[in-house]
């Protein structure tokens, strides 16, 4: 009779806990972006269906989201009862928020819907993952007590996706628009138009429809890769103004502003291949079936600003955003150069030149938006000339832009490809999915400060904020799109969202490892490096060694040098490890029985420059900046398949000399490096090195040996130092003087632009 009692009471408690989900006192939740202020509390809330909430007129959409996403994730039902209740407060921001989570209620306090909103987005990351695809199976569920206050540190919170390369549907722009609101991202900047695609019905203009929507084929593979290969598929399409409607309709309800963006003067090929009049030389062209900047430009006559007055009063119609992204960026002014017609336009309007045309052009839209009511916003580009008078500058290409403007007093909106372009390779690993180059890991998103440090404290209000940016020419897929915004969006969102003292990237990393339950939850195709290894040659001393780290917390790194895959019986990973001469490093993250992460493997080439001196007298861009100058000599060499890891160094339009001390007198072979040659991204190898060394009689050698251009990616050179008595030669020092290309000339992919020069490991034998 005793044991049957216990028995029954067991079977009851087993019954009881498998009703709720429990969660464990006294743990902070893992919400991203971080709240400013959380206060943990020792007892739970239990959400059942005894539960009610009440909210007056003000938080009819966000109490009405919350209900909806609690009865479609679980069994439980809403009453009209106020155990969680909607309060107003007129004295918080906007944006803000209180979050007071008791026994017997939770309290949600703001001074307006969007606050509310993101009180009910931080609501919903304390519920089980299993709501957000309807599968929580059980009848309640126990929340961790707490009080939350919490607001914005910026206004503009960003997330921009190009449509104009590949286009998506509608279902998923509102996954998207649904991702952003969950992060509590407030815009969405929608490139609509682009040299390979026109988005967007335009009724009174049918060919934009017609002819611009569509592309003949597509480019198959990397711009770089010679020579060019075509699918031969006719791709394209548009969106209607009923979804466009529908778009902004479910975007307003989730606090997300679309901003459209309607490129001009520059990327309009697509426009002008339905419509050749656009154009300076009126003859047809098509829709662009391949990448980059198109010397198709449109051309300032009143043609052409009476199409683009009507395509926005088409546009204002649908948007009712306070900005209009106008665009202005890579416009080459090679068809304004040849124009009779411009040549006359710049001498009658006394405009300085081309890039006053353009501003003549941006300036003449502006007036027309703020006609509307509406204001403008444009790629730095628009600086050049001289910046229309209202205009919000958007820095992509570093933050000189940004500084420039916010000193003039013009508002800006920071997104340098440095930070934040996640069409960049987010891993070093051979199987990333194809991308346009560059290198943009997790961490150094996260690193991102929107504050440019050359700013005054009273400059900086200026700074609006900051957004990531998708471009697609090599996301033909939904799930790629998914792939290289996640996580790295989610670092986005704290950056812009949480205070700066709050944010630590060891803590976001746990919480990011946690938020992946709920992307898979949702069916979010994400990039997982968290369980991979990331390496740097360091020095000790005086002595080379190898660093390894990885991002997750708990777990150990096994390594072998033999480039045998390392195992759970391989060497632990405790400190750096010496390096002493040319090796294969394999290493992987394993728990206690398996491993868990890729392998990470680096051939390490231990030449006569390592562990020398090293200068070069100009600093790398900092967007290409790797492992600074010792990553040139450090024994690693840079990725073939992209330019910009952590061992190619890039320099913008700027000559530069290298110098390396060999510490002591040292008899040489060669010395030899790579540049990279991707024209499409600007890129363009030197075409020639000027050398000088110090011979061990101190004499100074001077000599200049031709680059190899081959129409190649990758352009290998080498210089032999070898005696006519074929000796060896011994250098004390030497060094590299490397001509940039300079400007692009005409005809050339990013002509009238500054190039750039990219550099790989410097190997002396």
């Amino acid at each position: 009779m005793h044991f049957k009692k216990i028995l029954l009471l067991f079977l009851f408690a087993s019954v009881l806990c498998g009703c709720i989900e429990m969660r464990i006192p006294n743990t902070t939740p893992q919400i991203i972006p971080i709240p400013i202020n959380q206060e943990l509390k020792s007892n739970q809330f239990i959400l059942d269906s005894s539960v009610g909430i009440y909210a007056s007129e003000e938080f009819q959409l966000s109490s009405a989201f919350l209900k909806n996403f609690i009865e479609n994730g679980s069994s439980i039902e809403i009453q009209n009862s106020n155990e969680i209740e909607f309060i107003l407060v007129a004295t918080l921001k906007p944006e803000a928020y209180e979050l007071d989570i008791q026994s017997d209620k939770i309290s949600i306090k703001a001074s307006s819907e969007v606050g509310a909103f993101y009180a009910v987005q931080s609501l919903r990351q304390l519920l089980p993952v299993s709501f957000e695809n309807c599968s929580y199976m059980h009848s309640e569920v126990a929340i961790q007590c707490l009080t939350i206050k919490d607001q914005p540190e910026f206004k503009y919170r960003g997330m921009h996706l190009d449509v104009g390369r590949h286009m998506f549907s509608v279902d998923f722009i509102k996954r998207y628009i649904d991702a952003l609101a969950m992060l509590k991202m407030n815009t969405f900047h929608w490139h609509l138009t682009e040299d390979q695609g026109w988005r967007i019905e335009i009724k009174k203009y049918p060919k934009l429809q017609e002819v611009a929507a569509y592309r003949d084929e597509t480019l198959v593979g990397h711009y770089s890769d010679q020579p060019h290969q075509f699918d031969g598929k006719k791709y394209g399409g548009y969106y209607t103004q009923e979804e466009i409607k529908d778009i902004v309709a479910y975007a307003e309800e989730r606090f997300v502003t679309i901003i459209p963006e309607i490129e001009m003067p520059g990327h309009s090929q697509a426009a002008i291949a339905a419509y050749p009049e656009l154009g300076c030389t009126r003859e047809p062209v098509k829709v662009a079936t391949k990448w980059g900047v198109f010397e198709e430009i449109y051309c300032p006559n009143e043609f052409t600003f009476q199409f683009l007055e009507d395509v926005l009063d088409e546009v204002m119609e649908l948007f009712p955003s306070q900005y209009i992204h106008i665009g202005g960026d890579e416009a080459p002014k090679a068809r304004w150069k040849n124009s009779e017609f411009c040549q006359d336009f710049i001498k009658n309007h006394n405009l300085k030149d081309e890039h006053g045309l353009q501003s003549y052009f941006i300036q003449r839209m502006e007036k027309y938006l703020n006609s509307k009511g509406r204001q403008i916003i444009g790629w730095d580009e628009i600086l050049e000339g001289g910046l229309a008078p209202n205009a919000t500058v958007m820095s992509w290409r570093g933050v000189e832009g940004a500084v420039a403007a916010a000193k003039a007093g013009h508002n800006v909106i920071i997104t340098p490809t440095s930070h934040c372009y996640f069409d960049y390779y987010q891993s070093e690993n051979d199987d990333e999915p194809l991308a346009i180059g560059g290198y943009l890991p997790l961490e150094k998103v996260y690193s991102f400060n929107p504050i440019p440090e050359e700013l005054t404290e009273d400059e900086s209000k200026y700074v609006l904020g900051a957004q990531g940016n998708i471009w697609t020419e090599y996301m033909p897929k939904e799930d790629q799109v998914e792939y290289m915004m996640f996580p790295r969006v989610l670092a986005m969102s704290e950056i812009l969202w949480s205070h700066s003292e709050k944010r630590n990237y060891n803590d976001f990393v746990g919480s990011v490892e946690n938020f992946h339950k709920r992307l898979e939850t949702l069916g979010i195709n994400y990039a997982n490096h968290l369980y991979e290894i990331e390496g740097r040659m360091v020095s000790l001393n005086g002595d080379t060694a190898y660093r390894l780290k990885t991002l997750s917390q708990g777990k150990m790194i096994r390594f072998t040098l033999n480039g045998t895959q390392p195992s759970v019986s391989s060497d632990m990973y405790t400190s750096e490890i010496p390096i002493t001469k040319t090796c294969t490093l394999k290493a992987a993250v394993f728990n206690e029985d398996n491993q868990i992460g890729s392998t990470f493997t680096q051939k390490i080439n231990y030449h006569k420059a390592i562990g020398t001196k090293i200068s070069i007298d100009k600093n790398p861009h900092e967007a290409y900046s790797g492992s600074g100058a010792e990553g040139l000599i450090n024994g690693v060499s840079g990725s073939d398949a992209r330019y910009a890891d952590n061992e190619w160094l890039g320099f913008w339009g700027e000559d530069i000399e290298i110098t390396i001390d060999l510490n002591e007198e040292k008899k040489i072979n060669s010395v030899e490096t790579r540049f990279y040659n991707g024209n499409g991204q600007w890129i363009y190898a030197p075409k020639a090195v000027h050398l000088k060394f110090t011979l061990d009689d101190g004499t100074i050698v001077t000599d200049v040996k031709e680059v190899n251009l081959k129409n190649e990616n990758l352009v290998n050179f080498k210089y032999d130092f070898k005696t006519p008595e074929d000796l060896k030669v011994t250098v004390k020092s030497l060094s590299l003087m490397i001509s940039n290309y300079g400007t692009i000339p005409e005809g050339k992919q990013g002509a009238g632009n500054k190039a750039w020069t990219f550099i790989d490991e410097i190997i002396i034998n």
